[in-house]
């Protein structure tokens, strides 16, 4: 038989449950406080057009949108790495993606601000891609000698890059080549064209140009080994060239073109800022960065690999206090 409770007892049971649920709102919210976003205008200096940089800062915009609402992100373009380093340590924006041979060289030129200039995260990795067409006669860098060869422009990190490894293979940049300027938004037609003979390019895999020249265009192309020789030729001179290192671009980079594997060099990418950025703008840019990565990943494959585990080694910078603050409260 069902006992019914008395009329009391009833409702000291409706205030017993009444007070739970309060106890247990209360607990939630100091578990979970609700926290206003921060809000207001910042500058984001990107790439070239159809390079990952600027892919990659479109993406993280739109998830920027979608966890910090009142935040307005302004992207700026850019010839690459160097231009991007030297726009932050002066003000002229506030966070960055760039290569750390290039923050590196900014830092050993003590050039202005360098010694405001902060990371984020460690991204992903740069591979040096150096494109010829199927039928070419080039077969390594030293072969380059006297050919029409696209560098990046003046403020690029593959202008960076192309000039180092030139020099590794006895080559001079601005003597032994016809240096050209293109970007990754004009090589490619210009290889196509016949107005090239090959460039460099320095980005994360894949690069939607080049995956454009290879899938859009039709067109049969090649990369040329980084012999990895030339990269202990580099890294082993210390300092700015401990950034490179000896690596494979694997052959699902790009299908339609690779067979194989191919040899070459990577450089990591850092995201960095300023030190009087607002630390807490930073350490929530910090949480979508490394939140969004499957995300943004479906769209930047190279996105991929942003890691917890990694994302806080931005040698050469010191992590931003924002930044350090957000690695902090999701320690194991």
């Amino acid at each position: 038989m069902v006992q019914v409770l008395p009329r009391i007892g009833r409702r000291h049971a409706l205030l017993g449950s009444v007070a739970s649920l309060v106890v247990l709102g209360l607990l939630a919210w100091w578990l979970w406080p609700s926290e206003k976003p921060p809000s207001g205008t910042i500058t984001v200096t990107t790439g070239a057009e159809r390079g990952v940089y600027q892919e990659y800062g479109s993406r993280l915009r739109n998830a920027l949108a979608g966890d910090m609402p009142g935040l307005r992100v302004q992207l700026m373009p850019s010839n690459g790495s160097q231009t991007n380093v030297r726009r932050v340590a002066t003000g002229q924006a506030d966070f960055a993606i760039a290569a750390a041979d290039a923050v590196q060289t900014y830092i050993d030129e003590d050039q202005p601000g360098a010694e405001k200039l902060r990371g984020v995260a460690r991204l992903y990795d740069d591979y040096i891609q150096l494109v010829v067409p199927a039928d070419s006669t080039i077969q390594n860098v030293s072969e380059l000698r006297g050919k029409r060869v696209a560098v990046g422009p003046e403020g690029s990190g593959v202008r960076l890059i192309a000039e180092r490894l030139l020099a590794a293979d006895g080559l001079d940049i601005d003597k032994d080549i016809d240096a050209r300027r293109d970007t990754i938004g004009t090589s490619p037609d210009a290889l196509r064209t016949g107005k090239i003979d090959a460039f460099f390019w320095s980005g994360g895999l894949p690069t939607k140009g080049l995956t454009d020249l290879a899938e859009k265009e039709r067109y049969d192309f090649r990369f040329v080994p980084i012999r990895s020789d030339l990269v202990t030729k580099l890294h082993d001179q210390g300092g700015v060239f401990s950034h490179y290192r000896a690596s494979v671009m694997p052959a699902d980079a790009y299908p339609a073109i690779l067979t194989g594997p191919v040899p070459t060099l990577t450089v990591a990418n850092l995201l960095i800022t300023r030190a009087d950025m607002d630390p807490r703008l930073t350490e929530w840019l910090t949480r979508v960065v490394l939140k969004s990565r499957d995300n943004i990943g479906q769209h930047v494959h190279a996105a991929q690999v942003v890691d917890l585990r990694t994302a806080i080694y931005t040698d050469p910078l010191r992590l931003h206090q924002g930044a350090r603050a957000y690695y902090r409260s999701v320690k194991p």
